[in-house]
């Protein structure tokens, strides 16, 4: 019985940070959108919202290296599911911003913003896929 409680407690975390990834892609998608028109389409932020809530599902909660090779390598995929989940989130936290305090900010940082995006939800995506890959 426990073992069925702590795999749905976990199978709820994973459920939680992908709809937290989720809206994250959601506040970079309304403001990339706003800014560039031609991104302006509920097609763009459904692409955003599904990078967010896979990235985020994947990339957050990965495997640990085993024990015995912890201590001989460096655990890549652990290196790029932080590089991108601190990507991924700093998009959103500037997306947010800028929505929020109705900023005018240069084109540059709205595409620094994307490419943060795409970044680090891809980051997220392949560390997640690299640690389940594991033995």
């Amino acid at each position: 019985m426990r073992f069925r409680v702590r795999n749905a407690a976990h199978v709820f975390e994973r459920l939680g940070l992908a709809m937290a990834g989720a809206a994250c892609g959601l506040f970079v998608g309304a403001y990339v959108g706003s800014a560039i028109p031609s991104l302006t389409t509920q097609g763009f932020l459904i692409l955003m919202m599904l990078l967010g809530g896979v990235g985020f599902y994947l990339g957050i909660d990965t495997p640990q290296m085993p024990f015995d090779d912890a201590h001989s390598a460096i655990d890549a995929a652990e290196l790029l599911s932080s590089a991108g989940t601190l990507c991924a989130t700093l998009a959103a936290l500037a997306s947010v911003a800028v929505i929020v305090l109705r900023l005018d900010p240069h084109n540059a940082l709205t595409w620094l913003v994307l490419i943060g995006w795409i970044a680090g939800v891809a980051m997220q995506i392949v560390a997640g896929a690299k640690a389940r890959m594991r033995k």
